[in-house]
């Protein structure tokens, strides 16, 4: 970073030659990179001090990369933007929105140009921080465009600022297309803006070794137009070749069709049920009406990427089964294209790269659903900002379902539909929440990837797993009631784990003898609203009550004390023998504490001023 002491004209910053940028710009990047690389003591891969990339903005001006240091506790950030008009803003809010956000800024008042961590209000008015806790390393013209290069602490303890943790981050951005006098007269309602959500601390985890006999299978999309609408979710039908054995899938990794990085939000690749011996092929969109109903039973994860992800890697004693007798041929590819700018005309074949051995390791891998039953029994009332409904794995299900020696989560994929916003699983034992699992406050039904855990989880027989997911549904008049549709709700928590066991589902839900005495104790309070006869289905019992605030208060304690009907399922979707119903909710004596900023009384603040820099070719 070079200061400038006297007036410079944003337009009339020195411009060198390509040959004398690329040669100043690759210089004070080595150097740069090497004292990064030291910084960062041992936490980037080898191969790049910013492994993680991603585009912002659907036209790929924007181009985001990064990297994390646990040792201190900061995320260093590279953000290339092309074509540079007169600057930009980025940073980080609760939802995606640009009110209340917390901001870095880079902008010019026709004179000169400034580098300065900023806040928005409620109104999108920026604000310059009092505290500057974004600190600009190195900004750099480059023929290819503008290189900022900056860190920020996980945790600035600025009341302004956004605390990065574990789960989604919603980054937004703004793009500034002419000069302003000062920064307060900048408001991101007048401005190019967007959202792109991204895991931004990535688990710090060694790469396992991976057997010399693999070989690879690429499951992608043939070659398909991307329609040229704001979302689409497309579905493909393909089969494993005929006699394929059983083999270990030990890695994936994403393939995006070059062009499309900023269009392709998520890919998942799923197995259909063994119970058919065909289905029929497809490729189309998921909400088609000539999508065939049979593939409704192609729901079993084999692989799932979302935008920001790295190669996902199985541990070294496991891998997860596929191909052989018992298990389907079929797969199901579906890719989520993200296309707000509803781009026409762009063709695409990404999908994932399948890596897989025949020589079987140790352990074969499993996924296990936690959570709540897809039921309409679970229900949230219209209107709320924060309503919270929880499943149960309990002690009875895992002491006769587990084995004495206990199982291993190494990664989750937590779901919900339209209306969730946060999902946390807690391991409990002996009445004592012990360890989450995976918690994302900031949890998007729009961004869904299968996350390695930062340490490996062990369950005990006797332990309990406990799913719970906090909706809002402001913006809705009716009742959301569980189930498959998408307007309807999911609690879920697909843990993936070692060694496989008889145990695939493991949930709950309110006994709905005691949902059946709620809805007559509303009736007693109410108008008899509520038709409590037999042929009036659980979701028409929802639509009429009456939410007023008794209502809602008697259904939110009936989900915290009534008992349950408990799911412990085989694969088959038969339960283990035993008494599931009305069953009691587990005895938590000892609850974990949320995550918060840990602030000492005083401490040195940094700088209250914006940076002046240089926007030139020259020497830092």
């Amino acid at each position: 970073m070079q200061a400038i002491s006297h007036r410079q004209r944003w337009t009339s910053l020195p411009s060198p030659t390509v040959r004398e940028a690329a040669s100043m710009y690759g210089t004070a990047v080595a150097i740069f990179l090497v004292i990064l690389v030291a910084a960062l003591q041992g936490s980037a891969p080898a191969e790049s001090p910013f492994p993680y990339h991603i585009p912002l903005d659907p036209e790929g001006t924007l181009e985001l990369s990064w990297n994390v240091s646990y040792a201190q506790e900061a995320v260093h950030f590279q953000l290339l933007v092309r074509k540079l008009k007169a600057g930009i803003l980025f940073g980080m809010s609760d939802r995606g929105e640009l009110e209340n956000a917390d901001l870095v800024v880079l902008w010019t008042d026709g004179d000169s140009a400034y580098f300065g961590d900023a806040w928005s209000d409620e109104k999108g008015q920026i604000h310059l921080d009092s505290q500057q806790d974004y600190q600009l390393l190195r900004a750099q013209k480059t023929p290819e465009g503008l290189y900022l290069l900056f860190k920020r602490p996980f945790d600035t303890c600025d009341p302004k600022d956004y605390f990065i943790e574990d789960g989604t981050v919603h980054l937004v951005y703004g793009i500034l297309e002419q000069p302003f006098p000062s920064l307060e007269a900048i408001n991101t309602s007048g401005l190019q803006t967007g959202l792109q959500r991204v895991q931004l601390l990535k688990p710090d985890i060694s790469v396992p070794a991976l057997p010399k006999d693999l070989s690879t299978m690429e499951v992608h999309a043939p070659d398909i137009m991307i329609p040229s609408q704001e979302t689409t979710y497309w579905c493909y039908i393909t089969e494993l070749p005929a006699g394929f054995s059983r083999h270990h899938i030990v890695m994936y990794e994403p393939i995006v069709t070059m062009g499309n990085e900023a269009l392709v939000h998520h890919m998942e690749i799923f197995q259909c049920v063994a119970d058919f011996e065909s289905f029929p092929h497809f490729s189309g969109p998921c909400d088609s009406k000539m999508k065939p109903d049979r593939l409704n039973y192609c729901r079993h994860v084999l692989a799932a990427w979302a935008l920001g992800a790295k190669a996902f890697y199985y541990p070294e004693e496991a891998g997860l089964a596929f191909g052989g007798t018992g298990s389907s041929r079929y797969l199901r590819l579906e890719v989520h294209y993200h296309n707000p700018l509803k781009i026409a005309g762009r063709r695409d074949s990404s999908g994932i790269r399948l890596y897989y051995t025949a020589s079987l390791r140790r352990y074969d891998a499993g996924i296990m659903e936690l959570g709540l039953v897809y039921t309409p029994v679970m229900a949230i009332p219209p209107g709320e900002h924060a309503f919270m409904l929880t499943g149960y794995c309990t002690d009875k299900c895992t002491q006769l379902a587990l084995p004495p020696s206990g199982i291993h989560i190494f990664a989750s994929q937590l779901h919900t539909h339209l209306t969730g916003r946060k999902v946390v699983t807690v391991l409990a034992r002996d009445g004592c929440e012990r360890e989450v699992v995976n918690r994302d406050n900031h949890y998007s039904p729009h961004f869904q990837e299968i996350r390695m855990l930062k340490k490996v989880v062990s369950v005990h027989p006797g332990d309990v797993l406990i799913t719970s997911c906090t909706y809002n549904t402001e913006d809705r008049k009716m009742a959301t009631v569980g189930g498959f549709g998408i307007l309807e709700e999911m609690c879920v928590n697909y843990v993936h784990y070692y060694p496989q066991t008889q145990l695939e589902l493991c949930k709950s839900a309110v006994d709905p003898g005691f949902l059946q005495k709620y809805f007559h104790l509303v009736n007693r309070f109410n108008s008899e609203d509520v038709c409590t006869c037999p042929q009036t289905s659980v979701p028409q019992q929802f639509a009429s009550v009456p939410w007023n605030s008794f209502n809602r208060d008697v259904l939110k304690a009936l989900y915290g004390f009534a008992p349950v009907s408990m799911h412990c399922n085989k694969s088959s979707a038969i339960r283990f023998q035993g008494e599931w119903d009305l069953q009691p909710l587990p005895k938590i004596t000892s609850t974990l504490e949320e995550p918060t900023p840990q602030c000492p009384p005083s401490r040195v603040q940094s700088p209250s001023g914006p940076t002046m820099v240089s926007i030139g070719g020259g020497k830092g």
